[in-house]
């Protein structure tokens, strides 16, 4: 969404550095050059002119001119106003003393109404919430069998008592549904309205008189990320059409240039509540101000990528891997297995990739970047009995010639990702010295032979050895050319350093599978 802006942005802070001092003419002149870049991302004017004018407030400021690094001092100025113009904090909704909630969603036609209330209702849920779908956009075609399928999918109640395609009244329907909601004991309401192409005063009336009628704890207006500058426009209309307390950006995962996140919290005056990035139920988060910052700036986003982790490795393997490590147990192709899949489940390994510090500046080479190797490895594991995943040493010369036909790819295959995972094995056990753990350092370094068998730094695995805590061994390599550590400096704290990660293998030129 962001990746134009994000360029410009950093095609200007990369003609600071190496200013010793900032004069007049350089706060000035980056200054005119950020302001472009916001308009050209379709940021409404009034937030640019407002956004322009603390910039140069504060770099004019002692905060810059006594500064060791002015530069450095100008990106930390951008980010906390980016923060600011987000949001600042963010804010969580509102739930009502008693129950149940009611929150209204209001939005034009095509702005992701209809699954955000999926979406919503799945992450209410998870929370520990009884949440009921409200079926009240009555207007558009299948819009109440849309939303009984993702109710389903989502797995909570949905209230269609009208079938829709112009047939009900939505009004009674939305006052209905908060009886019913009390007595199937559902805490909280999620109430779907209608929209239009554009704005009328019909739709703006029937979605007064929904409100009315239910008295909603939250009004959260949906908005499509993609819209421009005519985002501005349909943001005031709905702020004083109906009154709404809450923003969510929906698309986010779109190609648009985004000005549209930039410019309507400022506009409306209300936080952005939530963030919704694709089509799937779990494509849905809370909007973090300052985390959105980080990204647009190329700063990475380290606390999302390491919530998105927690949750795709559920605490039984946790537990599971820490007790092997404190055993002194072998990692074996199983926990490999296990590891993989949970990978997997973080989504693509490009986005995972694109929250790191710095990989903001390898868009080209992220995008080249394929899952389908991931698959492979999954197969080709797959494809093995339970006594040569818990011992690898078994698998024979005839033995790898069924394991590759089994999974559809090469011996070659086969072999080199034993080998990656006899690395990965090897630093699971320094690891587990490192940490004071039985069965790390001790074999290391009694052994001569063992000694010999590792490289010359001091038994440090080859480069292609798996990622730290379990990741494959048989991980991919990033494009030829990509060399995270030329990032250093690029922008990212100091003696910050991002880890050597082999990725070669996960190009898209690599036509097999």
């Amino acid at each position: 969404m962001f990746d134009t802006l994000s360029d410009r942005l950093s095609g200007i802070f990369t003609k600071l550095r190496g200013k010793g001092r900032l004069t007049d003419a350089d706060i000035d002149a980056t200054a005119r050059e950020i302001r472009l870049a916001l308009l050209e991302a379709d940021v409404a004017l009034p937030v640019v002119k407002g956004f322009i004018a603390n910039v140069k407030e504060r770099a004019r400021g002692a905060e810059v001119s006594q500064a060791l690094n002015p530069a450095q001092q100008i990106v930390k100025i951008v980010n906390e106003e980016l923060i600011n113009v987000l949001g600042g904090e963010g804010r969580r909704l509102q739930f009502a003393k008693q129950p149940p909630t009611v929150i209204m969603l209001a939005g034009l036609q095509g702005s992701g109404k209809t699954t955000l209330a999926g979406k919503l209702a799945r992450w209410l849920k998870a929370q520990g919430h009884q949440p009921l779908l409200v079926a009240a956009d009555l207007q558009r075609p299948n819009a109440v069998g849309q939303l009984q399928v993702l109710g389903g999918r989502a797995g909570v109640e949905v209230y269609a008592p009208e079938p829709g395609n112009g047939v009900g009244n939505p009004v009674q329907v939305a006052r209905d549904s908060i009886e019913h909601a009390r007595r199937a004991a559902r805490d909280i309401v999620i109430v779907d309205t209608a929209g239009r192409l554009g704005i009328d005063a019909e739709m703006m009336q029937q979605a007064a008189d929904i409100r009315d009628a239910v008295d909603p704890d939250e009004v959260i207006f949906v908005i499509d990320a993609m819209v421009g500058q005519d985002a501005v426009r349909t943001a005031e209309a709905f702020r004083d059409g109906v009154g709404i307390t809450g923003v969510v950006l929906s698309k986010l995962d779109g190609d648009a240039r985004g000005g549209a996140a930039l410019s309507v919290r400022e506009v409306t005056g209300q936080p952005i509540l939530f963030a919704s990035t694709g089509e799937k139920l779990e494509d849905f988060d809370i909007f973090y101000p300052d985390r959105m910052a980080s990204r647009i700036l190329g700063m990475g986003d380290v606390l999302t990528l390491i919530e998105q982790a927690e949750q795709a490795f559920d605490a039984d393997q946790k537990e599971k891997m820490t007790a092997k490590l404190m055993g002194g147990e072998q990692f074996t192709l199983e926990d490999f297995l296990d590891q993989l899949i949970a990978v997997r489940r973080m989504g693509p390994i490009a986005n995972v990739l694109a929250m790191m510090p710095g990989m903001g500046q390898m868009k080209d080479q992220l995008a080249e970047l394929d899952d389908k190797h991931f698959d492979r490895v999954t197969a080709i594991i797959r494809s093995m009995t339970p006594g040569e995943r818990s011992n690898p040493k078994i698998i024979n010369g005839s033995r790898r010639a069924r394991i590759a036909n089994g999974s559809g790819v090469t011996v070659m295959d086969v072999n080199q990702l034993l080998n990656r995972f006899a690395d990965a094995q090897k630093m699971m056990k320094q690891m587990g010295g490192m940490m004071g753990l039985p069965g790390g350092r001790r074999k290391a370094t009694k052994s001569p032979k063992n000694k010999r068998k590792g490289t010359k730094g001091g038994g440090r695995p080859r480069a292609g050895a798996g990622l730290p805590g379990g990741f494959p061994g048989g991980m991919p390599q990033l494009p030829a050319g990509m060399d995270p550590n030329e990032l250093a400096g690029q922008g990212l704290p100091p003696g910050f350093k991002l880890p050597k990660i082999d990725f070669n293998k996960l190009g898209k030129g690599d036509k097999r599978g």
